[in-house]
Protein backbone atom coordinates (compact mmCIF):
# COMPACT_ATOMS: atom_id res chain seq x y z
CA UNK A 1 0.00 0.00 0.00
CA UNK A 2 0.92 3.49 -0.59
CA UNK A 3 0.29 6.76 0.66
CA UNK A 4 -2.41 8.67 -0.54
CA UNK A 5 -2.17 12.42 -1.77
CA UNK A 6 -5.85 13.83 -2.08
CA UNK A 7 -6.39 15.53 -4.79
CA UNK A 8 -7.67 19.67 -4.78
CA UNK A 9 -11.20 19.67 -5.56
CA UNK A 10 -13.17 22.59 -7.42
CA UNK A 11 -17.26 22.79 -7.44
CA UNK A 12 -19.20 25.43 -9.26
CA UNK A 13 -23.02 26.10 -8.60
CA UNK A 14 -24.68 28.32 -11.51
CA UNK A 15 -27.58 30.47 -12.06
CA UNK A 16 -28.75 27.47 -15.12
CA UNK A 17 -28.69 24.49 -16.84
CA UNK A 18 -26.57 25.50 -20.96
CA UNK A 19 -26.60 28.50 -22.44
CA UNK A 20 -26.63 31.16 -21.11
CA UNK A 21 -25.74 30.21 -17.18
CA UNK A 22 -22.99 31.74 -15.26
CA UNK A 23 -21.38 30.99 -12.01
CA UNK A 24 -22.65 32.01 -8.88
CA UNK A 25 -20.67 30.41 -6.10
CA UNK A 26 -17.32 28.25 -6.47
CA UNK A 27 -15.99 26.37 -3.70
CA UNK A 28 -12.64 24.77 -3.23
CA UNK A 29 -10.86 21.83 -1.20
CA UNK A 30 -7.07 21.35 -1.30
CA UNK A 31 -5.04 18.27 -0.98
CA UNK A 32 -4.31 19.98 2.79
CA UNK A 33 -8.18 20.61 3.80
CA UNK A 34 -7.88 24.40 3.64
CA UNK A 35 -10.87 25.53 1.66
CA UNK A 36 -12.45 28.43 -0.31
CA UNK A 37 -16.02 29.67 -0.99
CA UNK A 38 -17.46 32.52 -2.03
CA UNK A 39 -20.63 33.47 -4.02
CA UNK A 40 -20.10 35.00 -6.91
CA UNK A 41 -22.12 38.77 -7.58
CA UNK A 42 -23.48 38.82 -10.94
CA UNK A 43 -21.92 40.57 -13.68
CA UNK A 44 -24.36 43.27 -15.00
CA UNK A 45 -24.54 41.67 -18.35
CA UNK A 46 -24.99 37.73 -16.73
CA UNK A 47 -28.93 37.69 -16.95
CA UNK A 48 -29.60 34.04 -17.18
CA UNK A 49 -31.88 32.88 -13.95
CA UNK A 50 -33.25 28.77 -13.78
CA UNK A 51 -35.81 28.51 -11.38
CA UNK A 52 -35.17 24.75 -11.88
CA UNK A 53 -31.46 25.22 -10.74
CA UNK A 54 -32.28 27.44 -7.98
CA UNK A 55 -34.48 24.70 -6.64
CA UNK A 56 -31.35 22.46 -6.56
CA UNK A 57 -28.32 24.45 -5.31
CA UNK A 58 -31.36 26.34 -2.49
CA UNK A 59 -29.26 29.46 -3.40
CA UNK A 60 -31.87 32.70 -4.49
CA UNK A 61 -31.09 35.20 -6.81
CA UNK A 62 -31.53 37.66 -3.78
CA UNK A 63 -28.91 35.89 -1.72
CA UNK A 64 -26.21 36.09 -4.65
CA UNK A 65 -27.00 39.77 -5.27
CA UNK A 66 -26.28 40.81 -1.48
CA UNK A 67 -23.65 38.42 -0.18
CA UNK A 68 -22.07 37.84 -3.85
CA UNK A 69 -18.52 39.01 -4.08
CA UNK A 70 -17.15 40.89 -7.00
CA UNK A 71 -15.79 38.75 -10.25
CA UNK A 72 -12.43 40.28 -10.51
CA UNK A 73 -12.43 39.61 -6.00
CA UNK A 74 -13.55 36.46 -6.53
CA UNK A 75 -11.18 35.17 -9.49
CA UNK A 76 -7.86 37.03 -7.75
CA UNK A 77 -9.22 34.54 -4.52
CA UNK A 78 -9.09 31.58 -6.71
CA UNK A 79 -5.78 32.43 -8.45
CA UNK A 80 -4.27 32.71 -4.75
CA UNK A 81 -5.29 29.43 -3.41
CA UNK A 82 -4.82 27.29 -7.19
CA UNK A 83 -2.10 29.09 -8.02
CA UNK A 84 0.12 26.84 -10.41
CA UNK A 85 -1.60 24.05 -9.48
CA UNK A 86 -4.16 21.63 -11.18
CA UNK A 87 -7.94 21.08 -9.48
CA UNK A 88 -10.20 18.51 -10.42
CA UNK A 89 -13.92 18.76 -10.93
CA UNK A 90 -16.40 15.75 -11.09
CA UNK A 91 -18.28 17.79 -13.80
CA UNK A 92 -15.00 19.32 -15.65
CA UNK A 93 -17.33 20.57 -18.92
CA UNK A 94 -19.71 22.78 -16.96
CA UNK A 95 -17.78 23.68 -14.07
CA UNK A 96 -14.22 24.71 -16.76
CA UNK A 97 -17.02 26.91 -18.39
CA UNK A 98 -18.02 28.61 -15.64
CA UNK A 99 -14.57 29.65 -14.42
CA UNK A 100 -13.76 30.75 -17.87
CA UNK A 101 -16.47 32.63 -17.86
CA UNK A 102 -15.40 34.26 -14.70
CA UNK A 103 -12.11 34.55 -15.54
CA UNK A 104 -13.10 35.93 -19.03
CA UNK A 105 -15.65 38.77 -17.64
CA UNK A 106 -13.05 39.80 -14.49
CA UNK A 107 -10.40 40.26 -17.36
CA UNK A 108 -8.50 38.51 -14.58
CA UNK A 109 -5.07 35.42 -16.44
CA UNK A 110 -6.16 32.56 -15.05
CA UNK A 111 -3.36 30.65 -12.89
CA UNK A 112 -4.59 26.95 -12.76
CA UNK A 113 -5.87 24.07 -14.48
CA UNK A 114 -9.11 22.36 -13.82
CA UNK A 115 -9.21 18.71 -15.25
CA UNK A 116 -11.77 16.25 -14.85
CA UNK A 117 -11.70 13.82 -11.33
CA UNK A 118 -11.73 11.11 -14.06
CA UNK A 119 -8.31 11.41 -14.96
CA UNK A 120 -6.81 10.61 -11.85
CA UNK A 121 -9.47 7.39 -11.07
CA UNK A 122 -8.39 3.64 -11.66
CA UNK A 123 -11.05 1.89 -13.48
CA UNK A 124 -11.65 0.01 -10.01
CA UNK A 125 -12.51 3.66 -8.41
CA UNK A 126 -14.50 4.50 -11.24
CA UNK A 127 -16.97 1.31 -11.01
CA UNK A 128 -17.60 2.14 -7.33
CA UNK A 129 -17.56 5.81 -7.65
CA UNK A 130 -21.17 6.34 -7.72
CA UNK A 131 -22.41 4.48 -4.86
CA UNK A 132 -19.63 5.53 -2.70
CA UNK A 133 -20.48 9.42 -3.01
CA UNK A 134 -24.38 8.72 -2.66
CA UNK A 135 -23.75 6.54 0.11
CA UNK A 136 -21.42 9.52 1.94
CA UNK A 137 -23.91 12.29 0.72
CA UNK A 138 -26.62 10.29 2.79
CA UNK A 139 -24.63 10.14 5.72
CA UNK A 140 -23.86 13.98 5.31
CA UNK A 141 -25.31 16.84 7.56
CA UNK A 142 -24.01 19.38 4.99
CA UNK A 143 -26.30 20.78 2.68
CA UNK A 144 -25.85 19.14 -1.00
CA UNK A 145 -25.38 21.28 -3.93
CA UNK A 146 -23.70 24.16 -2.32
CA UNK A 147 -20.07 24.48 -3.94
CA UNK A 148 -17.30 23.72 -0.94
CA UNK A 149 -19.75 21.09 0.48
CA UNK A 150 -19.85 19.36 -2.54
CA UNK A 151 -16.29 19.73 -3.43
CA UNK A 152 -15.78 18.05 0.19
CA UNK A 153 -17.70 15.04 -0.50
CA UNK A 154 -16.24 14.72 -4.06
CA UNK A 155 -12.63 14.94 -2.07
CA UNK A 156 -13.99 12.26 0.62
CA UNK A 157 -15.46 10.21 -2.30
CA UNK A 158 -11.97 9.73 -3.48
CA UNK A 159 -10.16 8.92 -0.23
CA UNK A 160 -13.09 6.06 0.18
CA UNK A 161 -13.04 4.62 -2.41
CA UNK A 162 -8.80 4.38 -2.59
CA UNK A 163 -9.95 2.50 1.33
CA UNK A 164 -12.52 0.64 -0.56
CA UNK A 165 -9.86 -1.04 -2.75
CA UNK A 166 -7.40 -1.75 -0.15
CA UNK A 167 -5.08 1.29 -2.20
CA UNK A 168 -4.82 2.92 1.23
CA UNK A 169 -4.73 2.57 5.01
CA UNK A 170 -7.19 5.04 7.04
CA UNK A 171 -4.21 6.79 8.28
CA UNK A 172 -2.11 6.81 4.88
CA UNK A 173 -3.48 10.10 4.07
CA UNK A 174 -0.16 12.32 3.14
Amino acid sequence: MSSLSLPNIIDVEASGFGRGSYPIEVGVVLSSGRRFCSLIEPHESWQHWQRTAEDTHKISLQEVLLFGKDIKWVANQLNTVLAGQIVYSDAWGNDSSWVAKLFEQAEVSQHFKIDSIVNVLTEQQMEIWHDTKEALAANSKEARHRASNDAVLIQNTFYQTQIKLGLVNKIDVA
